[in-house]
């Protein structure tokens, strides 16, 4: 089965190479990238969606890391991802709700902070070409060609 990504070639080639994405786009991924930190930090019942979206902003960090467009001198994105792995296992080994513990909730929090300020900076074929990258990462990883 082929992978669809989100974003076309054609969308990266015409995405705008200077200015950042449109704020409608920008707010409509950090309204649901925040949501789901919220829900994972206190709804009483987060969902898979909101660990999902959340382990996707830190996917996309991973990848600006990766192209050079940000940096991660104290590794918090490897602290980051073992969080939510953590947070992920405890889930299905003690059917307990997501829950990310408080050291978690800090490192991920400056993560998605730092992630809010590179798609409000970065242009936007950057951060089309970024989440293309992304996918094709996770898609190796789950298809065990990593």
């Amino acid at each position: 089965m082929k992978y669809k990504y989100t974003y076309s070639v054609m969308d990266m080639l015409m995405a705008d190479p200077v200015k950042p994405m449109s704020d409608e786009n920008k707010t409509h991924q950090l309204t649901r990238i925040w949501g789901g930190l919220h829900a994972l930090e206190q709804d009483p019942n987060p969902s898979y969606d909101d660990w999902q979206v959340v382990s996707d902003a830190l996917n996309m960090m991973e990848t600006l890391i990766e192209m050079g467009w940000a940096k991660d001198p104290d590794g918090l994105i490897e602290e980051a991802v073992q969080a939510l792995a953590i947070a992920g296992q405890r889930h299905i080994d003690k059917q307990v709700p997501i829950r990310l513990d408080g050291a978690g909730i800090h490192v991920i929090r400056g993560l998605i902070e730092d992630y809010s300020e590179a798609i409000s900076e970065l242009p936007e074929r950057t951060m089309i070409s970024c989440h293309r990258k992304t996918e094709k990462r996770v898609q190796d990883i789950l298809a065990g060609r990593v």
